[in-house]
């Protein structure tokens, strides 16, 4: 956290000038308790005794280590502790400025007041301007008269916020009565109450109002967000949004951080649905031609007891498998999604639009020493794709305990388990009880350094009783006893080159082979439940191949550092029981030989990059899967990425991104999706971007394909194109102000 600006380097500096009665003209003395030096110049330094105050006049600068102050005259009264400086007062304190005609300020509270006040704040790169700038906490500040507040350089500003009072807490939120919205000084909008950020960290909750038209979906649709600071450690944002097609909805955002052990996010929304629809996706059909009540519901929360001892919930619920096909465009769960967990309130791990097939709801007790684990969950899941949810199977409870792998007895011998109890449980068909044991042993052998081995033998006991009244085959309840021996075996064959280049000084080659022997007896699983998942035969071999190639580089200052910039790895497995099986009796030719996986990473230099992830059917003689991403790039900010994706009968997608900057503030964008197997452009998207230093800009044209299809897969109306237009305008360190 920073510590404040201007003023309390002021009060440093005048505490400095109380351990100092006989200061001189251009004198040097400690500055009181902190010790560091002052330096303070004048035409003339005056004490008087009496009266027990400081007054120094004419061209006035007070150097110290937080900073300089200049001025006309500075006068300390000590009995009141009370200070003013005035006439072309100029306080510098690193980045930070404030200026003003005259600045007053008390010691003991650490406040003051600037007048005809000017504040530059470098942390948040924040102007603050008005009649009287009053500093009222160690981050707070009320600019009374004339308020001003922009993130724009110079004099003339692209936009600032003026009104009568602002009132603003560095990385928090500011208020503004009577506000104003001033392009080169002409007032473009008026709000009476404006509530805007004025800070770096937790951009999430921002009071931005949003448009868009859609005209197959939503239609008009405005939402308008509003965030109340309920306190230091909790916050709401209540949404309030209207779609003309479907109706008012309105949601509520509550997050909480009571402390670093204890914080969590709500959110739920709610409509009445006036839309209606009639339609079928993905053999799915609905027939709305009344009201819907729809919402959703996400609870994140965590409760650290101690670092090894944690309590943890994700509650995603939503009212109907449609809700993120109606709402793709724009929702809560779009704007905050995360791939990680490094925002602490922004962390939705899941895209919410209409490719989300299902959604699951955990919570878990988790406990960890150095070398076991207990767990006790419980989740539930949404299976989008179904036409009832009563099918899909849930896990509550779900109770493990599990050892890591650790030296048995301090011998060689490594040892691991796995213990689980789970009750599964659906509305229609099997359910009941499991419990599995599974200890592994294992054992490293080191072949001389030419290599590793290791043996293991897996023990996996599995009990199960039912709970349903549906038909049983041969009992209500059961076990299974395998075991599960593997050998895996590796080795490195490797060679340094020296290239001697002045970037490129070597380059190591890496050839590793590894193969993996598993065994799985035949047991009968005849009377297993459905919840549990058999374990079939198995006698198979795997071997793989990886190549890698790794450079060492050097910078212009000698830092040496390494890439590997080629891998390209295949993989097979061979079926010894196919290989065996008795054709005249089961017919059909022997297929041993199982799909070659393909990996490849090329990382040439910096900017290029190719992956491909891809499977051969040697059976078929035909590629089974083909996934490929070429990107490209360059130091001005130039992107072309490539994509491909197949998987054989079911998916051929082409995706095409550009980004093209054409000077520092203009740049372009295109987004292409293509079906190749419909042989039909699902998406494209036009964006043009222009930005300035406080501002930008963007103007965007997306056409995207919408399909209504019937059981038969047949589509009944045809194909519906729908086309949005956006217009986005950012001003930084205020929000977004957009349409569509």
């Amino acid at each position: 956290m920073r510590k404040g600006i201007g003023l309390s380097i002021i009060i440093l500096l005048l505490l400095a000038l109380q351990a100092s009665p006989g200061i001189c003209q251009r004198s040097q003395t400690s500055g009181g308790t902190s010790g560091d030096p002052v330096t303070i110049e004048a035409d003339s330094i005056s004490y008087d005794q009496e009266q027990n105050t400081y007054h120094a006049t004419g061209n006035v600068v007070i150097t110290y280590v937080k900073g300089i102050l200049t001025a006309d005259d500075v006068f300390l009264e000590k009995s009141r502790d009370q200070a003013r400086a005035e006439g072309n007062v100029k306080l510098k304190s690193g980045q930070d400025t404030l200026e003003g005609d005259r600045i007053d300020f008390d010691i003991r509270d650490k406040t003051g007041v600037a007048y005809r006040g000017r504040a530059f704040m470098a942390q948040n790169h924040f102007y603050l301007a008005g009649d009287r700038i009053i500093k009222t906490g160690e981050f707070s500040y009320v600019v009374d008269g004339g308020a001003k507040a922009t993130t724009c350089d110079g004099p003339s500003p692209a936009w600032q916020l003026a009104g009568d009072k602002l009132d603003v807490t560095l990385e928090g939120y500011g208020t503004l009565k009577h506000a104003r919205l001033m392009a080169k000084g002409i007032p473009v909008l008026y709000i009476p109450y404006l509530i805007f950020p004025a800070k770096t960290k937790r951009q999430s909750g921002l009071l931005s109002p949003y448009f868009a038209f859609s005209d197959t979906k939503l239609g008009t649709d405005v939402e308008i967000p509003f965030f109340w600071a309920i306190s230091d450690d909790m916050d709401a944002t209540l949404y309030q949004r209207y779609m003309d097609k479907r109706g008012y909805k309105q949601g509520v955002e509550f997050r909480y951080f009571t402390s670093p052990n204890n914080f969590g996010t709500f959110y739920g929304d709610f409509m009445n649905d006036t839309g209606r629809v009639k339609e079928t996706a993905g053999g799915i059909s609905r027939d709305w031609q009344s009201d819907q009540q729809r919402w959703s519901l996400y609870l994140n929360h965590q409760t650290n007891f101690d670092p090894s001892f944690y309590f943890r919930t994700d509650i995603r619920k939503v009212s109907d498998s449609w809700y993120f096909k109606d709402f793709s465009s724009n929702n809560y769960y779009l704007s905050n999604y995360a791939t990680t967990e490094d925002q602490r309130f922004r962390k939705v791990p899941f895209m919410g639009n209409e490719t989300l097939g299902s959604l699951e709801s955990t919570a878990r007790l988790v406990k960890n020493w150095s070398l076991y684990n207990f767990t006790v969950s419980g989740s539930s899941t949404d299976n989008f794709a179904a036409v009832s949810n009563e099918a899909t199977l849930q896990k509550y409870p779900e109770v493990t305990l599990t050892g890591v792998k650790h030296a048995l007895f301090k011998s060689p011998v490594n040892f691991e388990f796995t213990s689980i109890y789970d009750y599964f449980y659906r509305g229609v068909g099997q359910k009941g009880h499991f419990y599995e044991l599974k200890p592994t042993l294992s054992l490293p052998i080191n072949l001389g350094g030419y290599g590793m081995m290791t043996p293991a033998l897996a023990l996996s006991e599995v009990m199960w009783r039912r709970e349903d009244q549906e038909p049983v085959p041969s009992g209500k309840q059961g076990n299974r006893n395998l075991y599960i021996a593997s050998l895996y075996a590796n080795t490195e064959v490797s060679r340094v080159f020296n290239i001697g280049g002045q970037t490129l000084e070597k380059i190591r080659h890496s050839i590793v082979p590894e193969l993996t022997y598993t065994y799985v007896p035949y047991v009968n699983q005849a009377d297993l439940p459905n919840f549990i998942a058999p374990v079939g035969e198995q006698q198979t071999l795997t071997y793989a191949l990886t190549n890698s190639f790794m450079a060492r580089l050097k910078d212009k200052d000698g830092k040496k550092n390494y890439r590997e910039f080629l891998r390209f790895k295949l993989a097979q497995t061979f079926d010894i029981i196919e290989s065996h099986r008795d054709v005249a009796a089961t017919g059909g030719d022997r297929k041993p030989f199982g799909s070659v996986a393909m990996e490849v990473d090329f990382i040439p230099f910096q900017y290029l990059s190719f992956m491909a992830r891809n499977t051969y059917d040697v059976n078929k003689t035909t590629w089974s899967q083909a996934n490929y991403d070429l990107a490209l790039s360059d130091t001005r900010g130039d992107v072309a990425v490539l994509g491909y994706r197949y998987t054989q009968y079911s998916i051929e997608e082409i995706n095409l991104y550009l980004k093209a900057v054409v000077t520092k503030s203009f740049d372009l964008t295109y987004n292409h999706r293509r079906n190749q197997l419909l042989q039909k452009d699902f998406e494209k998207t036009i964006g043009i971007r222009y930005q300035k230093q406080c501002w930008s800009v963007v103007l965007s044209y997306a056409e995207k394909l919408n399909t209504t299809i019937n059981q038969s897969g047949v589509s009944t109306d045809g194909d519906k194109l729908d086309r949005t237009y956006m217009l986005t305008l950012n001003l930084y360190g205020l929000g977004t102000f957009g349409s569509q």
